[in-house]
């Protein structure tokens, strides 16, 4: 089984800090009192916000990060591969994407439907990495890939009937669903990493040369042939 690189550790590593520490500095840095239960991690990067670039960053290097994990994860399928890939390139679209300052008009569209669809193929990915194989790392195991897919499906309604209800908690439901996609990849390559350790790839055996075969296995061929003539002499 192929490790994960360490480079790929890092990104995975990265990517919840990023993300977490992002929302965080920029609510502090809005003018008066943000509420982070009522109102969304979008807020934090719209036209309007003050310092957005802090979360706008904060979403780039998120992308760049699911980008990386997925290229370094070399022990999930592929098409689980280029899910999470897919999701980090949403994600550098999603930064690049800002709402519009109340939340209307065609940026607020626009980024409406590039978080969507990310959310889609982070949502997705586990079930397309599985794994039935009995080496297969634990966060690529069924229980596992079914588990959190259910848990971020159940997350996901709590967010869309927060939307579609005008609840005040919607922050905190997109908080939930985005924090649990970005720490996942975490989780994957933790288990990867433990698993190649467990299970330490097969030593070549050393070939053994034509100069000792003779020693080793069977005598040579023309002894025979000469023991032979020396008898009939």
């Amino acid at each position: 089984m192929r490790s994960v690189p360490w480079w790929g550790i890092a990104s995975a590593l990265i990517a919840p800090f990023a993300l977490i520490g992002g929302w965080t500095l920029a609510a502090d840095l809005q003018p008066g009192s943000f509420d982070a239960v009522s109102r969304s991690i979008s807020s934090l990067a719209a036209y309007g916000a003050t310092d957005r670039w802090v979360m706008t960053l904060g979403l780039f290097i998120v992308g760049a990060c699911n980008l990386l994990t997925g290229l370094a994860l070399h022990s999930a399928p592929r098409n689980g591969r280029i899910l999470l890939m897919a999701g980090g390139v949403f994600g550098l679209l999603i930064a690049v994407s800002p709402e519009s300052m109340g939340g209307t008009g065609i940026g607020s569209l626009r980024h409406a439907v590039v978080a969507g669809l990310g959310c889609a193929v982070m949502t997705a990915w586990p079930l397309a990495a599985l794994r039935r194989e009995p080496w297969a790392p634990a966060g690529l195991r069924p229980a596992a890939t079914f588990g959190v897919t259910g848990f971020l499906l159940a997350l996901i309604a709590w967010f869309c009937f927060e939307v579609v209800s005008g609840g005040d908690m919607i922050g905190l439901a997109e908080r939930a669903v985005t924090g649990v996609q970005t720490l996942w990849p975490l989780v994957v390559v933790a288990t990867v990493v433990a698993a190649a350790r467990r299970r330490p790839a097969a030593r070549p055996v050393p070939a053994v040369s034509p100069s000792r075969s003779g020693r080793l296995g069977r005598p040579e061929a023309p002894c025979a042939p000469r023991a032979a003539a020396g008898l009939a002499g």
